[in-house]
C-alpha cells in the first residue's frame, strides 16, 4: 500500500517563505510524476508545480519564480520551496504521485494535504 504524508504548512506573513515535503511510503519501485496541488475554499484543486523523474518540472502560472519544485535522491520525496509568499496562495496544499510501480501499478495516489495560510 502506497501512502504519501506532507508536513511543512503553517501560518506565514506576507513575503515570507515556507517548505513543505511528502515523503511516499511502501515498497515502491519508482514514481513517475510528483506534485503539488492547492484548494482554496470554494475553489476547484488546482496543480500548484510537478516534476518527473527525469527532472522536467511545469509551474502554474502564478507561482513562478517564487515557488521551485523539487525531489530528493531518494525520488520517492518532493518538496516545494515557497517565497514571497501571497496572501492568495493560502489553501490546503496536496502532495501527488502518479504512475507509481511497487509489486503492482498504482495510477495515482494523493496525501492529505497540510494548510498553507498566508496571512498578517
Amino acid at each position: 500500500q502506497v501512502q504519501l504524508v506532507e508536513s511543512g504548512g503553517g501560518l506565514v506573513q506576507p513575503g515570507g517563505s515556507l517548505r513543505l515535503s511528502c515523503a511516499a511510503s511502501g515498497s515502491i519501485f519508482s514514481i513517475n510524476v510528483m506534485g503539488w496541488y492547492r484548494q482554496a475554499p470554494g475553489k476547484e484543486r488546482e496543480l500548484v508545480a510537478e516534476i518527473t523523474g527525469g527532472g522536467t518540472i511545469i509551474y502554474e502560472e502564478a507561482v513562478k519564480g517564487r515557488f521551485t519544485i523539487s525531489r530528493g535522491n531518494a525520488k520517492n520525496t518532493v518538496y516545494l520551496q515557497m517565497n514571497s509568499l501571497k496572501p492568495e496562495d493560502s489553501a490546503v496544499y496536496y502532495c501527488k504521485a502518479k504512475g507509481i510501480r511497487t509489486s503492482s501499478y498504482v495510477p495515482e495516489c494523493w496525501g492529505q494535504g497540510t494548510q498553507v495560510t498566508v496571512s498578517s
